[in-house]
C-alpha cells in the first residue's frame, strides 16, 4: 500500500511545532482519499515544494487534529513540473526572442 499523501500548510503550526490539519486543502485531500484522522497515523504531508512524514495526534487544547512532524526531516521537492505543452510553449516563446 502507498503512502497516503495530504496537503498541509507548514506556516500553520502550534506552539509544540505540530502542523494542524484545518486548513481547506487538507479538508479536501482528506475527503477525496476517504481518510479518517485518528491517533498514531501515519501520513506524508506536501505544500508547494515540501514533504515530510508525520504522525496524527488530536490537540485537546485547540480541539484540532495536528500532525506531528521532525522539522529537520522535511524535504525540498523543488518547484512543480510544468505539463509538457506548457513546457513547449515556453520554449517556443524564448526561441522566438532569442
Amino acid at each position: 500500500m502507498s503512502h497516503l499523501k495530504v496537503f498541509a500548510d507548514f506556516h500553520n503550526a502550534d506552539a509544540q511545532g505540530r502542523l494542524r490539519l484545518n486548513c481547506i486543502g487538507t479538508v479536501e485531500d482528506l475527503a477525496q482519499q476517504q481518510i479518517v484522522l485518528r491517533d498514531g497515523l501515519s501520513l506524508t504531508f506536501y505544500s508547494e515544494e515540501l514533504e515530510v512524514e508525520g504522525v496524527v495526534q488530536y490537540s485537546t487544547d485547540e480541539n484540532v487534529w495536528v500532525a506531528v512532524i521532525d522539522w529537520h526531516a522535511i524535504r525540498d521537492m523543488g518547484p512543480p513540473a510544468l505539463a509538457p505543452e506548457v513546457q513547449t510553449l515556453q520554449q517556443r516563446h524564448i526561441a522566438e526572442h532569442l
